[in-house]
């Protein structure tokens, strides 16, 4: 994929985010499927900035208010993760040289976020760091999680709006977008999770 069209397709899901509050759900353009093949990527440095909580219209089951990512901070995630679409997937990867599967793509996310120190797999991320979140209230950034030919579970991806989540599939597959609404994703899908630092995910269960 030729570098300055990867660099566009960037940009078109970067500016929306950094433009509006993180309580709108955010478009990808339309058609905007991923990359079918690998390309070497270059990433642009991300500033590590402390993630500080921000009043959100969402809520969980006792109605309430669970904090979000500022627009700036979601979207140092999801670059990080749209720059390294079409990666292969490996099983154990973290990196773009080496490959990906599904947690080490999240891992690698966030990894320039600080105070966020996620588990590996992603059956601890589900049972671990973070916040539950409606299916309705999801936000760019927030972490989805599914049962695949398993009760336990085993896969999880980076929602980024508009019913879109990034993800590292299988073997065989490679880094790509899919949505959400598909009849397959609903029957696997388990729960949503919002990344906070600590000390806010231990304020935001002390106020349940």
């Amino acid at each position: 994929m030729p570098p300055l069209l990867k660099t566009w397709l960037t940009l078109c899901l970067l500016l929306p985010l950094a433009a509006h509050a993180t309580n709108r759900e955010q478009r990808l353009p339309n058609g905007f499927t991923g990359y079918t093949s690998n390309a070497s990527v270059k990433h642009a440095p991300v500033k590590q900035t402390a993630l500080h909580a921000r009043p959100s219209n969402a809520a969980n089951s006792r109605g309430v208010p669970v904090a979000a990512m500022s627009p700036k901070q979601s979207s140092d995630v999801l670059s990080r993760a749209v720059n390294v679409l079409g990666t292969p997937y490996v099983w154990g990867g973290s990196s773009p040289k080496k490959g990906f599967d599904c947690s080490g793509l999240v891992k690698y996310a966030f990894n320039d976020v600080a105070d966020v120190d996620l588990p590996r797999t992603s059956n601890a991320m589900a049972q671990g760091h973070g916040v539950k979140v409606a299916k309705g209230d999801l936000k760019p950034g927030d972490l989805i999680f599914f049962n695949i030919k398993s009760r336990r579970v085993n896969h999880v991806a980076i929602y980024l709006g508009n019913d879109r989540f990034i993800h590292a599939p299988r073997r065989g597959k490679r880094v790509s977008i899919d949505t959400l609404s598909k009849p397959y994703w609903q029957k696997h899908y388990v729960v949503a999770k919002r990344v906070l630092p600590k000390e806010q995910q231990q304020l935001s269960l002390a106020k349940r």
